[in-house]
């Protein structure tokens, strides 16, 4: 088998590699152009398939504004495709909440993404879902990957985190 050595892992406290997607809203999104206060949150969705994403993005959706309080920019981005993109922001409750699509495999597979082949009505191949907080220099500060749609961190405990980091100037961990 083929393993990713540990000095080619994406760490904290490394750059991380720059993304640049187009949004449903027309725009485009470049991770190096962003300039947040604190933060910049990449959440990464398996698609349209995925109930939980839905769920998921909703609840971003309610706390879209709490993150914008602390300095965190926002954007969700999957690997469906511009059509699919369009659908899930048209289907979903996630109207403020910057959603991006055809995020390549294989760039997720630059940011450590999991990447699943699709059984049933999914798509051939998907990203599993990732939420990265990346710090204005484009340092990782930490990252959370699933390989399912499930065990995704909350997003009051991330929120939470975030207000800790700030307050007590908490560096990143697991740059050893």
């Amino acid at each position: 088998m083929n393993y990713k050595k540990e000095k080619d892992m994406l760490k904290p406290r490394q750059k991380t590699p720059d993304l640049s997607i187009n949004l449903t809203n027309g725009m485009e999104w470049t991770l190096s152009k962003q300039n947040p206060e604190a933060f910049t949150m990449v959440v990464v969705y398996r698609g349209l398939h995925c109930p939980v994403c839905k769920k998921y993005l909703e609840e971003l959706q309610t706390k879209l504004s709490k993150f914008e309080d602390l300095g965190v920019n926002v954007v969700a981005v999957s690997s469906d495709t511009k059509e699919t993109a369009l659908k899930t922001a048209e289907e979903w409750d996630i109207g403020d909440v910057p959603l991006g699509y055809e995020f390549s495999i294989e760039e997720a597979r630059d940011w450590g993404l999991f990447i699943s082949k699709g059984i049933k009505d999914e798509p051939e191949t998907f990203i599993e879902p990732g939420l990265f907080v990346i710090k204005p220099n484009q340092e990782l500060y930490c990252a959370s990957l699933q390989t399912m749609p499930f065990a995704r961190p909350g997003l009051d405990d991330i929120i939470n985190a975030i207000k800790f980091v700030l307050n007590k100037d908490y560096p990143a961990r697991g740059e050893a």
